[in-house]
C-alpha cells in the first residue's frame, strides 16, 4: 500500500514539474517579437529657410511660438472668440471623443495579455410526462443544481497579442496628434476668417466716405449744368460712379454677414443672433514671426506626428501577420459544483476539469502569405506618405514665409500710391470746381483713389491672415512631446472600478497644448 501511494505521489510530483517547465518554457517563448525593427526615416533638411528674410532668428532655441499664438496680434475681441471656440467647438470636442475612445481600445487589446476568470451557477427543477414515447423506468421529476469557476488565459509566445496593444497605443496617439491638428486648424481657421471680415470692415468704411464724397461731386456736377458750366454727361459719370459705388458697399455688407454666419458656427452661437461690432480701420499688429530651425519642423507640426505613428502601427501590424504562422496554445479551467438536487453541501458533488489546446494552420490557400505581403505593403504606403506629409509640411512654411514678405512690401507701396492717389482726387476736383479742368479727369482720379484704399486694405487682411497661415504651418506652438507616452494613452488600471466613466487627465493635458 505503501508502494503504491509513494508511486502516486511521484506520478504527481512529475506532472507538476513538468507543468511548472511548460510554463516557464512558454514565458520564455514569449519574448519572442516577429515585428521588424521600426526605424523611422530621417531626411535631409535645409539649414535655413529659403523665404526667411526678416524672420530670421538670432537665437532659434530661445524663441518659439507658444500655443496662445493668435495674442501676438493684439486683438482682445480674437482673443475672446479662440477661447470659446476652444471651449464649446463640436468639431473639436467630437475629435477629444474619438481620442477617448482610442484609448478605451487599448484596454480590450491590454486585457487579452491577462488571464480572464468568471462564474457561472444555476438551478432547475424538471418534470417529465409519464406518457412520453420511449421513457424510461425512473423518477418523472428532477432538480440540479450547479456552481464553476471559469478561468481562461492564451500565453502570448509570439508576441501577437503585445504587438495588437502596441498598435493601439500606437493609434492613440496617432488620435492625440489629429486632436491636436484638429485644434491647429480651428484656431487657424478661425483668425483666418476674422481678419477677413475685419478687412471687410475696412472696405465698408471706405466704400461709405468714397458714397458720401460721390454725392458731394454729383451735387456739385449738378449745380454746373444748371450754371451751364457742365454737360449732361459729366451728371451721368458722377451719378454712375456713385450708384456702382454703393453696389459695392453691400456686397461688402453680404460678405460680411456670410463671414459673421461662419465664425459663429466656428464658436458655436447661432448665426441669427450672433454679432461682432465692426470697426472702420484694420489697425491688428503685424506679428514677427519666430520660425526656428527646418529641422525642428518634424517635431512641431502635429500632422507629421500623426503621420509617424501610422507608420510605427503598419510595422507592429507585420508582427502580428508574421504571428498568425506559429502554433497557438490555449489553457482553460472549470471547477465547481454540481447536484442531482438543492444539495452541495457534500464534496462528492465537487468536480473540475482543465485543459490545453493548441492549433497551427498547415494549410489555408495562402491566406496567411497574403495577409502578410499585405501588411508590409500597408507599411510601405504609410512610409511614402509620411515622406509625402513631411515635404508638404516644408513646401506649407515656404509659402507662408514667402507670401507674409511679398505682401508685407506691398502694404509698404499700397501706402505711397493712396497718398499720391488722395492727392490727385483733390487736385483735379480743385481744378474742376474751379472750371480749369474736365470732369473726366477728376472722375479717374476718385477710381483711382478709391481703387488703391480698397487694395491697400485688402493686401492688409492678406498680410495678417498669410501670418496666421505661417504660424499655422509651424505648428502653432505645438512640440512632439505633448503627446503623451504609450503607457499614458492606457485610462485605468486592471483592478479600477470607478472613475472610468470620461478619463480627462490626458484630455486635460492636450487642451492646455
Amino acid at each position: 500500500m505503501k508502494q503504491i501511494l509513494s508511486h502516486f505521489r511521484t506520478l504527481s510530483t512529475r506532472r507538476l514539474t513538468a507543468r511548472a517547465g511548460l510554463l516557464l518554457s512558454l514565458t520564455a517563448l514569449s519574448a519572442c517579437d516577429l515585428a521588424p525593427d521600426y526605424n523611422p526615416p530621417h531626411y535631409v533638411v535645409p539649414v535655413s529657410w529659403h523665404g526667411q528674410g526678416l524672420f530670421k532668428d538670432a537665437t532659434p532655441s530661445a524663441v518659439a511660438l507658444k500655443p496662445d499664438w493668435w495674442t501676438l496680434f493684439d486683438d482682445t475681441t480674437l482673443n475672446g472668440l479662440e477661447q470659446q471656440a476652444l471651449a464649446n467647438n463640436a468639431d473639436l470636442q467630437a475629435a477629444a471623443e474619438r481620442f477617448s475612445q482610442s484609448r478605451a481600445i487599448v484596454m480590450e487589446a491590454r486585457s487579452e495579455l491577462l488571464p480572464h476568470f468568471g462564474m457561472a451557477f444555476g438551478a432547475s427543477d424538471n418534470k417529465s410526462s409519464t406518457d412520453r414515447l420511449f421513457r424510461f423506468k425512473g423518477p418523472i421529476t428532477a432538480t440540479d443544481e450547479f456552481y464553476s469557476g471559469l478561468a481562461s488565459w492564451e500565453p502570448d509566445i509570439w508576441s501577437g497579442i503585445r504587438n495588437r496593444v502596441r498598435v493601439q497605443k500606437y493609434y492613440a496617439q496617432e488620435q492625440a496628434a489629429d486632436y491636436a491638428a484638429a485644434r491647429l486648424s480651428l484656431q487657424a481657421e478661425l483668425a483666418t476668417d476674422y481678419f477677413a471680415l475685419r478687412g471687410l470692415d475696412a472696405q465698408h468704411a471706405i466704400y461709405t466716405q468714397s458714397i458720401a464724397y460721390y454725392q458731394q461731386a454729383l451735387h456739385v456736377t449738378q449745380t454746373r449744368l444748371d450754371n451751364q458750366d457742365a454737360t449732361g454727361i459729366d451728371v451721368a459719370r458722377a451719378q454712375n460712379q456713385l450708384y456702382m459705388t454703393q453696389a459695392h458697399l453691400l456686397d461688402v455688407q453680404a460678405q460680411r454677414e456670410v463671414l459673421e454666419h461662419g465664425i459663429a458656427v466656428l464658436v458655436n452661437e447661432q448665426p441669427s443672433t450672433f454679432h461682432i461690432a465692426p470697426v472702420d480701420i484694420l489697425t491688428n499688429v503685424e506679428p514677427i514671426v519666430p520660425t526656428g530651425l527646418p529641422s525642428d519642423l518634424l517635431e512641431r507640426r502635429p500632422d507629421i506626428a500623426a503621420a509617424e505613428r501610422r507608420m510605427a502601427q503598419a510595422n507592429r501590424a507585420i508582427g502580428i501577420a508574421r504571428a498568425a504562422f506559429y502554433p497557438h496554445v490555449f489553457f482553460s479551467a472549470n471547477g465547481g459544483f454540481d447536484s442531482n438536487g438543492f444539495n452541495l453541501a457534500n464534496l462528492a458533488n465537487s468536480m473540475w476539469s482543465y485543459g490545453a489546446s493548441v492549433s497551427m494552420p498547415l494549410f489555408e490557400g495562402g491566406l496567411r502569405r497574403a495577409q502578410l505581403q499585405h501588411s508590409w505593403s500597408v507599411y510601405r504606403e504609410t512610409l511614402d506618405t509620411y515622406r509625402k506629409t513631411v515635404l508638404s509640411a516644408f513646401g506649407d512654411v515656404e509659402n507662408g514665409l514667402s507670401l507674409t514678405n511679398r505682401l508685407r512690401a506691398e502694404t509698404e507701396r499700397l501706402e505711397r500710391g493712396v497718398e499720391t492717389a488722395q492727392k490727385a482726387q483733390t487736385l483735379t476736383m480743385t481744378l474742376y470746381k474751379g472750371g480749369a479742368d474736365n470732369y473726366l479727369d477728376a472722375l479717374i482720379a476718385q477710381v483711382n483713389t478709391l481703387d488703391a484704399r480698397i487694395d491697400r486694405v485688402q493686401v492688409q487682411a492678406r498680410t495678417l491672415q498669410s501670418t496666421v497661415g505661417l504660424i499655422r504651418a509651424l505648428g502653432g506652438g505645438w512640440r512632439q512631446n505633448d503627446l503623451p507616452t504609450p503607457d499614458a494613452t492606457m485610462t485605468f488600471g486592471i483592478m479600477q472600478y470607478s472613475g472610468i466613466t470620461t478619463p480627462q487627465d490626458t484630455l486635460q493635458k492636450l487642451s492646455e497644448h
